[in-house]
């Protein structure tokens, strides 16, 4: 089985990212033939400064391999390293229907929250499909917003070979975990960068007990019951606790008598033990920046000889080769 999924840089990881995506992809490692890249061309479409750029593939890199991804276990890289992506991107975009990216929800989900509208994030699709298709990739681990992109490169593959013959591509399939696709942020919402309420994946501890003990909540005195359904709190903590820690949290919201100020210091502890040997970890990373630099290239170096085979395929089908 082989797995593919990826991470754009564009800026600091929050937890979000890492219960939505991260976590489920270090676990899959374990399983099968895991791929895992820096989407550093997806990145283009929202970051027009190329220092920045750098800095945040570099901070995505350290992170993922703090959070525990193994290049021993799987192949990391930069997807700009391996080019055949745009390449077989072109190609892909020659028998896309135009009313199957005017479908997707991404690209006016991004012009509504004040992205400039461009062919590059009209056409995010299409690279995201190219990027699935190369690797021949069984599995891709997306949060549930990102489904709809692999039912579209299955799509765009059933084009390809029912155009230029069957088995050219494999149709990959998505695993989502439901129990933790969507996280909440501080308000509420889905944790995202764009809300501005995101708690990061590496927070210093002032930060962090900042917005910890800032989440929304509503007005109900310490005596009462507090909702479960619905609850921030409750809904981060299940995240970061243990089973009976989340329980015993549960059932102080029903019994009333707690108050809202106690349940964020519970969180606030629970997430700070839960995150502490990633931090103990990037520590370490960030004083060797060879060894980034070291796995990226090799990431790339195995990368690229298997989107090479698949490229070479495709272009004898197109007539390219």
């Amino acid at each position: 089985m082989r797995i593919l999924s990826g991470l754009q840089p564009s800026g600091r990881l929050h937890i979000g990212n890492y219960f939505g995506m991260m976590q489920a992809a270090i676990h899959l490692q374990e399983e099968g033939d895991a791929y895992y890249f820096i989407a550093d061309y997806h990145s283009l479409t929202s970051i027009h400064d190329g220092k920045l750029l750098r800095s945040h593939v570099r901070d995505l890199a350290i992170d993922f391999l703090a959070c525990g991804l193994d290049p021993a276990k799987c192949v990391f890289f930069r997807q700009s390293d391996v080019p055949e992506h745009c390449e077989l991107s072109w190609v892909l975009s020659t028998v896309t229907p135009m009313g199957l990216l005017e479908r997707c929800h991404s690209y006016k989900d991004k012009i509504a929250n004040g992205i400039k509208p461009s062919h590059g994030l009209f056409a995010y699709p299409v690279l995201m499909a190219a990027d699935i298709l190369i690797y021949d990739a069984d599995v891709v681990p997306v949060g549930r917003d990102q489904k709809q992109h692999v039912e579209v490169t299955r799509d765009i593959a059933i084009k390809m070979n029912e155009t230029f013959g069957e088995g050219l591509l494999k149709l990959p399939t998505p695993r989502i975990r439901e129990d933790t696709a969507v996280v909440p942020g501080l308000d509420g919402q889905k944790m995202s960068k764009s809300y501005h309420n995101t708690i990061q994946l590496f927070e210093e501890p002032a930060a962090l007990k900042k917005k910890i003990m800032g989440i929304k909540t509503d007005s109900t005195p310490v005596e009462a019951p507090k909702a479960v359904e619905g609850s921030s709190i409750l809904a981060l903590y299940k995240l970061v606790a243990s089973p009976a820690d989340y329980d015993r949290m549960v059932q102080d919201h029903l019994n009333g008598g707690v108050g809202y100020g106690d349940f964020k210091k519970r969180l606030l502890q629970a997430t700070s033990d839960f995150f502490a040997p990633f931090h103990e970890k990037r520590a370490a990373i960030t004083a060797d920046p060879a060894y980034v630099d070291r796995v990226l290239a090799e990431g790339a170096e195995k990368a690229r000889a298997v989107a090479r085979k698949t490229l070479a395929r495709v272009r004898e089908a197109v007539g390219l080769g």
